[in-house]
């Protein structure tokens, strides 16, 4: 196996296709398709060996079943809206090819993250003996495999406590703008959150819990607790698990923003009329906001992304992080992006690897976390996502700790 399809052409998908286009001895054919051929020829212009460029609607499933069928891929992997990946597994599925995404989907006209539409697949993929691997970015995806490799590699004898902790400590310049597409981004800051707990789901008013966390080469940063995909496979799959919850950081201005967009129904999912036509008020802000590829210039600071885990090893209660820290300036320099950009379109690169190497295999769907960890991260670590683990002393993130959820 050899051969990829590559299907959204935006800050992360650019990063897969660079990432891939610098390994010709795992990726000798790559293909990268989007809905404007005008973002692949500028992807392709960045990679530092040819790649070829295609046209594709990948909400129109018979044009991506001509694609797949015209490029024979081993494998596709899924850059593209999230509202997509039905569609793309759908035409997986009708040409037998297997398929890969960085983030669960969800409906166009619902803010709602849940795996259930694509777990839903997997006696289709079983039956066809084909792979799907779902949620391989970062978060999802480098989050559940650290939890998934301090389970393997016995660091636990149980995981009790999961906190996915997510900070982004870059500074882009501008008033306001979201890392990756604003209309997902904004989405899922503004549902209500959720956190896992004894067996049961809770919900809380979006951004209604906060608490300081103690972030690796960055220090102390308020954090906000808010739902987040990969906590839905993990409570499947980590053994002995009584709470996960996830946080993210977000500065004063952000939140400012939008509470202002909130209130005058910026964000709002349902058409509205304007000078006749029907129009979408989150995809009308979305148009107003700077496009994500174009803040790496000039970006500074990083992003310190990881999970803090709490749990008992030899009858002793144990706490350990596993962690990366990314450098926006760095990231720019190497691929063009944002470390934003460069942490989710990575590890899919390390992940395709594993796929095509045999170290990830099986007939169905499966979440990153179902497969041997440890290989997976010695590959990324290489790709540019070291990892660390570090044990947290007593009194370190006791803010955190104390928080009652």
């Amino acid at each position: 196996m050899d051969r990829v399809l590559i299907i959204g052409a935006g800050a992360a998908g650019s990063v897969v296709a660079q990432k891939c286009a610098m390994d010709r001895e795992t990726f000798q054919h790559i293909t990268l398709a989007s809905r404007r051929l005008v973002s692949c020829e500028k992807v392709a212009a960045l990679c530092e060996t040819p790649i070829e460029i295609a046209q594709v609607d990948a909400d129109n499933v018979e044009e991506t079943v001509a694609l797949i069928a015209q490029v024979k891929p081993d494998l596709v992997i899924n850059m593209a809206l999230p509202y997509q990946d039905l569609p793309i597994m759908d035409a997986c599925l009708a040409t037998k090819t297997h398929y890969m995404d960085t983030a669960n989907y969800e409906p166009r006209d619902v803010a709602k993250f849940e795996y259930h539409w694509q777990w839903a697949y997997h006696e289709r993929f079983k039956e066809a003996g084909l792979t799907a691997i779902l949620g391989c970015g970062f978060d999802p995806g480098c989050t559940n495999i650290y939890c998934a490799y301090a389970q393997q590699e016995g660091l636990f004898d149980e995981i009790e406590y999961i906190d996915i902790v997510d900070c982004n400590a870059g500074d882009h310049g501008k008033t306001f703008a979201t890392n990756f597409n604003p209309e997902i981004n904004l989405r899922e800051v503004t549902q209500d959150g959720r956190y896992w707990k004894d067996g049961e789901w809770i919900e809380i008013p979006a951004l209604s819990i906060r608490t300081m966390i103690d972030y690796p080469e960055v220090g102390p940063k308020m954090s906000y607790l808010i739902y987040h995909e990969e906590e839905e496979s993990l409570v499947k799959h980590i053994k002995g698990l009584k709470q996960i919850r996830f946080w993210m950081t977000f500065g004063e201005e952000y939140i400012k923003h939008l509470d202002v967009f909130k209130s005058i129904g910026l964000i709002g999912l349902e058409p509205i009329k304007h000078k006749g036509m029907d129009i979408i008020p989150m995809e009308f802000l979305k148009d107003l906001l700077p496009v994500p590829s174009t803040l790496a210039e000039g970006y500074t600071g990083k992003t310190s992304i990881g999970v803090i885990l709490r749990g008992t090893k030899d009858g002793q209660p144990v706490t350990k992080m596993i962690y990366n820290v990314c450098d926006h300036a760095e990231t720019n320099k190497e691929v063009s992006a944002q470390a934003v950009s460069y942490t989710t379109g990575v590890p899919p690169v390390a992940g395709a690897t594993m796929f095509f190497k045999g170290e990830w295999s099986g007939a169905g769907v499966f979440n990153v976390e179902q497969f041997p960890a440890k290989p997976f991260l010695e590959d990324v670590a290489k790709r540019g996502l070291p990892w660390h683990v570090i044990d947290v002393p007593t009194g370190k993130q006791d803010e955190l700790f104390e928080v009652e959820t």
